[in-house]
């Protein structure tokens, strides 16, 4: 368990695709820190990552949302307001990764749909997240984006697309309001032991041994690492960090 931090106390965090991989894991490591965690995913429930939040101490509220749904996550900002009376932090986290296969084959409508979550629904929670941030005086977004949005993968276009798109609307936004104390950044994973990957290799464990063993450090991450990153990203001590997006990945793209 971590330890509280004094920067998160008191503070309130959302963690939307909050209900598993990534997303409950900083779920988990915000309210260890201190904070006041609403985690939002797309399913019915979150029960299990509340009851896990709320055994170690924390406090937590679950919040049914769909993030390329400009009425849905209105209604969650609103909700946080309702229950917290504001918003300090933010990890755009809910994805998904689409159908796999070369661009010629690929369907508008699962470009469609992967833009729609992984590039307009950060967007949508930026656009309703910021105004709150403004009345508190400040706060910190991070934006999940991926290794696939800096360097290519094939077979993956639509979701490439959607993590690069990503890091330009994080840049742009962070360039809008630096000067009100807002800082906007991107966290960048590399393959991580998640679900999924899980999909992504189709469950063949050769191809995911192979996909770790790309990274130098010869293995996949744990969602932990990537919520250690996300923490320090709004904490304090990333306090003159800004547009930046945060490469975690065991030193895949560094080769």
């Amino acid at each position: 368990m971590r330890t509280t931090q004094p920067g998160f106390v008191n503070k309130v965090a959302l963690v939307t695709g909050g209900a598993a991989g990534i997303g409950r894991a900083t779920a988990i490591a915000f309210a260890e820190a201190g904070a006041k965690v609403v985690v939002s995913d797309i399913t019915p429930n979150a029960d299990d990552v509340l009851a896990e939040i709320r055994e170690a101490g924390g406090e937590a509220i679950y919040v049914k949302c769909d993030v390329a749904d400009e009425g849905e996550v209105n209604e969650l900002h609103a909700r946080i307001v309702e229950v917290y009376g504001g918003l300090d932090c933010a990890f755009n986290n809910a994805g998904i990764e689409g159908e796999q296969g070369p661009i010629a084959k690929q369907t508008v409508a699962n470009f469609d749909r992967v833009i729609a979550i992984n590039l307009k629904g950060p967007w949508l929670c930026m656009r309703a997240q910021i105004p709150l941030m403004l009345e508190r005086g400040g706060g910190a977004i991070v934006n999940c984006s991926s290794i696939a949005g800096l360097v290519a993968f094939a077979g993956i276009t639509p979701y490439s697309a959607s993590k690069h798109g990503l890091i330009g609307i994080t840049k742009t936004a962070a360039v809008e309001y630096a000067k009100r104390n807002i800082r906007i950044n991107a966290v960048c994973p590399g393959v991580i032991q998640t679900a999924m990957i899980d999909r992504f290799t189709k469950g063949d464990a050769e191809v995911a041994a192979g996909l770790a063993a790309g990274a130098p450090m010869n293995r996949a991450g744990r969602p932990e690492e990537i919520a250690d990153a996300v923490l320090y990203l709004c904490a304090e001590g990333a306090g003159f960090v800004t547009g930046h997006s945060l490469v975690v990945d065991g030193g895949w793209t560094i080769q």
